[in-house]
């Protein structure tokens, strides 16, 4: 298996908090390309246009022009560190949101910080008046509202989640937000204002998204929907392929006992996902696996 197959593997099997980094990577990566591509015509036209094309814009004119830009930008880097660093975030508390809410549950709330970052950017930067001489040439980029808004909302479904740091020993994942979210957003907020706003404004929807999720009321599940759609708009043969897919009988035993150990795996995953979301938290496509399995060992 080549490396490039590897990664298509991993990809398609990978959980979406995996998805989610590849994204970022991919887009990160491709934007570098673009700026080598530059340095070769000597002319820096495809990075600015990525990024112009991609970021969100504070001017309203620009933003209307752009009106994708809300979505994009949430995926979009420039900088190895910053990508870095939101990379890693999202990875740690990533994975402590997957112990105990969904996967669907995880993108929507990352959709719904970066969201709500921009709202919070492109609005305070048009009602101060301090910031009107900046409106004009102002664009944010970047996954930082988004992680924000993951590693505060599963700090705040567990805040007495305790993680055991090297020389600090074990503390609450409550700290540790409260940590992240003084250094990145409020320290010299002179410095990367734009940023530091749309951070807020990710914080602001992890606290609102858990408390209205201890409520009983999902307000990503209108996000789930949308991305429910577009899969089957631009992916119309996937059902078609997987119920009609080979039945060839494995070569060896030891693609029999690969494809046992494939297929007990996701079992186990969606009985962990039971138990973290209940039984409607799965999707139909899961339901019909869980249910095929039980008739087998009926």
């Amino acid at each position: 298996m080549s490396m490039w197959q590897e990664i298509k593997y991993s990809y398609r099997r990978g959980t979406m908090l995996v998805r989610l980094l590849y994204i970022n990577g991919g887009v990160f990566l491709a934007v570098k390309i673009a700026e080598m591509i530059d340095v070769f015509l000597a002319r820096p036209l495809l990075a600015a246009a990525a990024i112009g094309y991609l970021a969100i814009p504070a001017e309203l004119p620009s933003l209307a022009t752009r009106f994708w830009t809300p979505v994009t930008y949430m995926f979009l880097h420039q900088g190895f560190i910053h990508l870095i660093f939101n990379l890693l975030w999202l990875y740690w508390f990533g994975r402590i949101f997957l112990q105990y809410l969904d996967q669907r549950k995880l993108v929507a709330l990352y959709i719904m910080g970066g969201l709500s970052g921009a709202l919070f950017f492109v609005a305070i930067y048009n009602i101060f008046p301090a910031f009107a001489d900046l409106v004009p040439h102002s664009l944010a980029l970047g996954a930082s509202a988004s992680v924000m808004a993951i590693v505060v909302g599963i700090s705040a479904w567990v805040p007495n989640h305790e993680l055991h740091l090297l020389l600090a020993g074990r503390i609450r994942i409550k700290y540790i937000a409260l940590f992240i979210f003084l250094i990145t957003s409020i320290i010299d907020f002179s410095d990367n204002t734009g940023g530091k706003i749309a951070h807020i404004g990710g914080a602001a929807i992890g606290l609102l998204y858990v408390r209205w999720l201890r409520t009983g009321f999902d307000a990503g599940s209108w996000i789930n929907s949308i991305i429910d759609t577009l899969v089957n708009l631009f992916r119309p043969g996937k059902r078609l392929r997987v119920k009609h897919k080979s039945t060839r009988p494995p070569s060896d035993d030891y693609e029999y006992n690969r494809m046992k150990a494939e297929q007990q795996a996701e079992i186990d995953r969606i009985l962990e996902k039971i138990s973290k979301g209940g039984y409607e938290s799965l999707t139909s496509e899961e339901k019909r696996k869980l249910f095929t399995e039980s008739q087998k060992n009926s």
